[in-house]
């Protein structure tokens, strides 16, 4: 059995927060990998919605404490952690007061959604990578789901391909049918550089909507999951090289060993 060490990202997962298909999805992979004997960690935003009485969640302070800059901004992290009941697995809250204590998830209670989600989807993103740097753990995979997880695979192409901990690590990508029509302010493209990322690698992100954080995930991941079928997202699928991994894992018998066997190969 291969004891590959796989970083799940996303926005939710059961039982804590559940909005969309992301939350099962996440709760049930990681589970069925780790009894396949992979080392995981799971990572999600703590957001407003989730009760840290009722769930459990309580402040790792040895990982918390960085500044993440957003912009001009630098935004403190908080890491909480808590346990799936009924599992052996911990997942990891990032946190942040400006950020994340709102009684909603995208959108407030008129369901207008919210400005500053392209900058918290930058704060959560640096904040998955400085966490697994304070864990000093070192994934082969990270497996980012949905599009609030997209600039993962280019921080990791990028500003953190020297480091010892990332070197060697394969990012997958998953896109979800959870498309929105807003459209972010202007310093998009300001706000999300980092050391090593150039004006012309953010080319995708131009578009500043929800496709633009899409293409970048597909850019710069080394495998690609439709988790559905979604027609909206086929244009963008086409538009790439061969040599990029796409695939569509199939919700049957066979699920999980298709992904033991992707993240296999990814590694080599």
């Amino acid at each position: 059995m291969s004891k590959l060490r796989i970083l799940y990202v996303a926005s939710e997962i059961n039982p804590f927060l559940q909005t969309s298909k992301v939350a099962e999805f996440v709760r049930k992979l990681p589970q069925a990998m780790q009894e396949k004997g992979m080392e995981i960690r799971i990572l999600v935003p703590r957001f407003g919605l989730i009760n840290e009485r009722k769930n459990r969640l309580h402040e790792v302070v040895r990982l918390s404490g960085i500044n993440i800059a957003v912009g001009e901004e630098e935004k403190p992290l908080i890491i909480k952690v808590a346990s799936i009941p009924n599992a052996k697995l911990q997942v990891y809250f990032i946190d942040n007061e400006d950020y994340f204590h709102r009684k909603y998830v995208f959108h407030d209670k008129e369901n207008n959604f919210y400005e500053d989600n392209d900058e918290r989807a930058i704060f959560f993103c640096k904040g998955v990578i400085e966490t697994v740097r304070k864990l000093g753990w070192a994934p082969d995979i990270v497996h980012c789901n949905d599009w609030m997880t997209s600039l993962i695979p280019l921080y990791l192409k990028t500003t953190y391909k020297n480091d010892p901990l990332f070197k060697d690590t394969k990012s997958v990508f998953t896109t979800y049918n959870n498309a929105f029509s807003h459209k972010f302010n202007g310093d998009l493209i300001e706000k999300v550089k980092m050391i090593d990322i150039e004006d012309s690698m953010l080319t995708n992100l131009l578009s500043a909507d929800y496709y633009g954080f899409i293409k970048l995930g597909l850019e710069f991941s080394d495998a690609v999951i439709r988790a559905e079928e979604d027609q909206t997202l086929d244009g963008l699928f086409e538009k790439f090289p061969e040599e990029k991994k796409i695939e569509t894992i199939e919700k049957d018998e066979n699920f999980t060993d298709s992904y033991y066997n992707l993240y296999n190969e990814l590694v080599g």
